[in-house]
Formats: structure tokens, C-alpha cells, sequence
């Protein structure tokens, strides 16, 4: 395939596909390149560096979340703020080291606008103050990113677990430390769970922090 046939979309969709079999530390430019059938300076015209090319992964995994998880206009700001993160996750965890190429990431386009005006617009509304809406849907952008990260860790894949976290192994590990010990399950298991467990302390810290939306 001549340089002159890939375009930044193939490019990225090679680059996501890829990103299964060998994880973000082996997903390399060179490689890409091979699966594409063309020489690595190739992907230059299109990258100057690995950076920009997780800066357009991110935002094609955006793009196809949003595609896949619509937020209907009425959608009141909890329940958007509930559905944009589940919809995160779920595209996070979609993709081995998902949360890692997410994080860090920029948007190369404005695909995020509309969702994030509507958004905004839904906490304004309720009451809070644009400054208020950024601080409260930043917050739990940061912890479903953080989340699935450390739920990364664990098991890089859905039912592929990493070597050393055991839970069992680790009560023994720590019996001198019997509540650190205990906590291991709830650490390391249960994280569709935990995860929504934190939605819901977020949605009441937003609510007991500005008092707003609570009508």
C-alpha cells in the first residue's frame, strides 16, 4: 500500500486493533506501519509522533462511544453525568490499556463538543454555575479515567487476570495487617460494584458540595 492510500483514519483504526494483541508499551509506529503494508516514515505524513497518533486514537474511541451510547436531549445532568461515565468505562475497557491511551490525550477535532455542551447545558440549568458544571463533570471524568486504570492493571483484558493479585495470597501476605488484608476483595474484585458505588458518592458530594440541582 502506497503512502499516498492511508489516511489518518486507518492509520488510528490499525493502531486500536492492534492495541489488543500488544498493549500500549508494544504498540510502536514500525509495527502499524507493517500492518498496513507500508514503510514507518510513511506514517510521519500523517504523525509527527506516537503522541499525536494516541491524541487521534482517543478521539476515534470517542467517537465510536458516543455513536454507541446516545444521551437522549431531556437527560437531566445526574443521569448524564451517570450515563457519559458508564459509557466511558465501557469504552475504556473495550480496548487493552484503553485508560492509558485516553489519559493524557487531547481531542484532534471538536467530536466532543456537541456531548459536552449538552452536558454543561443540563448542570447550568439545574442551577449550578458553569464554573460548578466543569469542576463536578471534570471530577468524574478524572475518577472513571483514574478507575478503569487501576482496573487495567488488574486484569488488562476482561477475564485476564495479572500475575500478583491474588487476593488470598495477599490476606496472607499482610496477616499482620488484618483490616489492609481484608480490604483486598474489595480492592481488587467487584469493580462493576465499586464502580458505580463511586458514581453515587460523586452524585452526592456534587449535590452537598454546591447545593445545586437539588430540586
Amino acid at each position: 500500500m502506497a503512502a499516498g492510500k492511508i489516511d489518518r483514519a486507518q492509520v488510528a483504526d490499525t493502531a486500536l486493533r492492534l492495541l489488543n494483541e500488544v498493549g500500549l508499551n508494544g504498540l510502536t509506529l514500525r509495527a502499524i506501519a507493517e500492518e498496513l503494508d507500508v514503510k514507518a516514515p510513511a506514517l510521519y505524513w500523517h504523525f509527527k509522533d506516537k503522541q499525536a497518533l494516541l491524541d487521534e486514537m482517543a478521539t476515534e474511541m470517542y467517537r465510536r462511544m458516543i455513536a454507541g451510547t446516545p444521551i437522549p436531549p431531556d437527560t437531566d445532568w445526574r443521569e448524564r453525568l451517570l450515563a457519559a461515565n458508564r459509557g466511558l468505562r465501557a469504552a475504556l475497557l473495550s480496548y487493552r490499556d484503553g485508560a492509558k491511551v485516553f489519559s493524557g490525550s487531547r481531542f484532534t477535532g471538536t467530536v466532543h463538543a456537541d456531548q459536552m455542551e449538552a452536558n454543561l447545558r443540563a448542570f447550568v440549568d439545574a442551577g449550578f454555575t458553569l464554573q460548578q458544571a466543569v469542576r463536578a463533570f471534570t471530577t468524574a471524568y478524572l475518577y472513571t479515567l483514574g478507575f478503569v486504570t487501576e482496573e487495567q492493571g488488574v486484569y488488562p483484558l476482561p477475564g485476564e487476570r495479572r500475575e500478583g493479585y491474588d487476593v488470598d495470597a495477599r490476606a496472607e501476605m499482610l496477616a499482620d495487617h488484618p483490616l489492609s488484608a481484608a480490604a483486598g476483595p474489595v480492592l481488587f474484585e467487584g469493580y462493576d460494584e465499586g464502580f458505580e458505588e463511586g458514581l453515587m458518592l460523586l452524585l452526592a458530594g456534587i449535590e452537598a458540595r454546591f447545593g445545586a440541582g437539588s430540586g
